[in-house]
Order: C-alpha cells, then structure tokens, then sequence
C-alpha cells in the first residue's frame, strides 16, 4: 500500500496490476512496462502459479511472495499482464490509521478477464479492515451488474463503486440505492450531453483530463467542463474537479467536494473544499 499523489484518495493499494483494455491514454500501463520485466524464464523460482488464463492472453499469474531479481523487489513482474499478488492482502489490515483507498489503481479489477476468485478475495480482505473507505473503479461496470445479480457485491457503507466515463455512450454503475456509487469522467475526450438524469444515483462526480504527453493528446474545452458542473449542480452529488484541470478552468474555479460520509477519513482535508 502507497501514498499517492491522486487527490481523491489517501493510498492506493494493488492485490492485482495489470489491465487488458489497451486504452491509449493509460498511465499504468506506461509505468508496468517501464519496470515490468520478461516473467516467462523465471516462473519456475516463483512461490506462485499460473492461473487457469480465458483465451486469447498470455498468462495470468498468482503469487504468494514477492518475486527479486538482484536484491530488488519486482512490482511488475508480469508488467501488464493481469497479476494477482495475494500476499498483499493483509496490508489494509496492517495499517490502522482509517484511510481511503483506492483498490487497483493498476487494474481493471472488474475486467472480463478477472476471475470472481480474485474480486471475492478482495473484498474479504477489505472486510477485514472496516475502518478503511475503499473505492473501486471500473470500465467494465456491468461486472458490477453480474457481481450483484449473484449476491456477491457487498453492500457496505465504506465500499464505493465507481465507473469510468471518457465519451458519450459509456455505461456506468450509478442507478441503485443499495451501494454507493460515484463516476470519474477522466480523461474527458469530447463533450457529453448530459442533463437531469445523466449521472443517476452516482454520490460524487470526479472530472479530469488526459495527462502526459501521448501523441492525440485530447485537451477538453472549458464548456465540457462546465456543461458536466451544470448538469451535476441539479443532483446532490459532490463534485472534485481534478488539479489537470487547472489550466483550463483556473485555480479560482476548482471544486474540489467529498461526499459526507468520505470526509471524516480526509487527512489533508485542510486543503481541499469539502462543502459539498
């Protein structure tokens, strides 16, 4: 488990890296290749396995201890291939400061390839540590649709759901009133029409653009930004406008709101506006 510099949360923690959307505009694939390694001539010195991998990928890998080469733990060993690393499991527990934590920022962990083994434990490992706030986040949030209609989506006050939007026509997990739910519209690719409705029951609304320098680099218009502000200022749901979105709006006009029941485990509170 790390601090981060993401505003929104207070530590990101990763029982699982690896992602098979192939977004352009991913950071965490840029930063798994960069310090991932070739796994493949090492499996064998591995306290780990192979996992049983749905057609079309490579490997996917479980391991019950860090993996070292030269003295150096690996975080990656795998880079981008999906990995889980279930001797992190206890690091929520470890830690007794109450914190909020975002789950896999190095992963899709509701990706189709994902077994339910994996999110299962997951969310018994976050169970373990209820102090903490943990907040999930998908592109695939129909996984959150199958999790639910199988009883297996835990409706707890601290647990969050969360659906990544970038354009128009992407589906979001934010209609029921059994889970909190919130939406990151990041990186913001074209402007979306959005009205009352728009965001159903969602309780926070993130926005942010690409970062980076990638080649197409999309650069969101102001009116985007206001047009989703506008629509959102019609719900009860909090709005954080994320520090990429400084040059384009101004430091003057940032939002920067947590919801209600996210605030009391906001240790730089102080310098975020929590009027929400």
């Amino acid at each position: 488990m790390n601090k981060t510099a993401i505003e929104w949360c207070d530590m990101t923690w990763n029982p699982v890296t690896g992602c098979l959307h192939g977004c352009p505009y991913c950071y965490a694939r840029k930063v798994a290749n960069r310090f991932g390694m070739d796994f493949a001539p090492r499996l064998d010195e591995m306290d780990g396995c192979k996992y049983d991998s749905p057609e079309g990928i490579d490997t996917m890998l479980e391991l019950n201890a860090p993996f070292y080469k030269e003295g150096k733990k690996q975080p990656y060993p795998m880079a981008f291939l999906p990995t889980f690393f279930r001797y992190k499991l206890e690091e929520p527990a470890k830690r007794k400061k109450p914190a909020t934590i975002f789950v896999c920022s190095m992963a899709d962990l509701f990706g189709e390839w994902v077994p339910d083994k994996w999110i299962l434990e997951v969310f018994d490992a976050c169970k373990a540590a209820p102090w903490h706030n943990y907040l999930f986040l998908t592109k695939n949030p129909q996984r959150y649709c199958e999790l639910a209609d199988a009883e297996k989506l835990p409706e707890l006050d601290n647990f969050w759901y969360g659906s990544t939007i970038t354009k128009a026509g992407e589906c979001m997990f934010a209609g029921s009133i059994h889970w909190n739910t919130f939406l990151s519209i990041e990186p913001l690719l074209e402007p979306l029409d959005v009205g009352l409705g728009s965001f159903g029951g969602a309780k926070w609304i993130i926005v942010g653009a690409e970062t980076g320098n990638r080649t197409g680099k999309v650069k969101p218009e102001r009116a985007w930004i206001e047009n989703i502000i506008e629509a959102a200022r019609l719900t009860p749901a909090a709005i954080f406008l994320k520090d990429s979105l400084i040059p384009i709006v101004g430091e003057e006009n940032m939002i920067r709101e947590l919801p209600e029941a996210l605030k009391i485990y906001d240790p730089e509170a102080s310098r975020r506006n929590t009027t929400a």
